[in-house]
């Protein structure tokens, strides 16, 4: 087996200035104070919009992630129904095959120490899963009924498409401590990124978080592109 940790890849963002003009013409074309439009108005504008609540406007624009992690995390992130995903399918993806090295690769859970008794029956229980599972791809299960025997821990990639407005929900929500640790490992470091390339749409956010995100950029990294 091949243990990783977790990671992310923004695919599409727009320049974070043109996103801020582009947000400011939907908004001043509800009071139609387009004359108002000029260099550097568009922040304060959509600064005083998401104070307020007006967050339709945010749907304007919409930004696309690859998210690696475990599967029993996409089955939290798919929850968010207004997102559009394209996810690794266990059904076609025979792991028993040489392009996946003949192994299963597995997101490590940070939240145990590899020296400590947790951490060693969780290695032993995706070992023996592994064994299982190419055991009966080698007996002439195919790959959608030997899945069944497959790990929430195994690795899975996740193409997560929203605009946003919904961004802002799900770290609201994924970044709050009541969230399982695995998933404010990805949401918290991709709220700073998110906040670093498009300043004034999520600062509310990250002032929200600061202490958690360096929490975790400090305990559990992971790279964030």
């Amino acid at each position: 087996m091949k243990v990783i940790e977790p990671y992310i890849d923004i695919l599409h963002m727009p320049e974070g200035e043109k996103i801020l003009k582009h947000l400011e013409l939907a908004a001043r074309t509800c009071y139609k104070s387009e004359d108002k439009i000029k260099n550097g108005s568009a922040a304060g504008l959509l600064k005083g919009l998401i104070k307020s609540g007006h967050h339709s406007i945010l749907e304007h624009i919409s930004i696309t992630v690859r998210i690696v992690c475990d599967r029993g995390i996409t089955h939290e992130i798919v929850r968010h129904r207004l997102c559009s995903f394209s996810q690794e399918s266990t059904r076609y993806a025979n792991y028993a095959k040489e392009k996946f090295g003949s192994e299963i690769t597995v997101i490590r859970p940070f939240f145990w120490e590899p020296d400590s008794d947790e951490y060693r029956q969780w290695a032993a229980a995706i070992q023996a899963t592994e064994k299982a599972y190419l055991n009966l791809i080698a007996n002439g299960a195919s790959a959608q009924q030997a899945r069944s025997v497959l790990p929430n821990s195994l690795k899975t990639e996740i193409i997560v498409t929203a605009n946003i407005r919904e961004w802002r929900h799900i770290f609201n929500l994924r970044c709050d401590r009541a969230s399982h640790p695995q998933i404010r490992q990805i949401m918290l470091p991709l709220l700073d990124a998110f906040n670093e390339r498009i300043l004034v749409l999520f600062q509310d956010l990250q002032d929200k978080y600061r202490e958690e995100i360096q929490a975790f950029i400090n305990k559990a990294p992971i790279k964030v592109t």
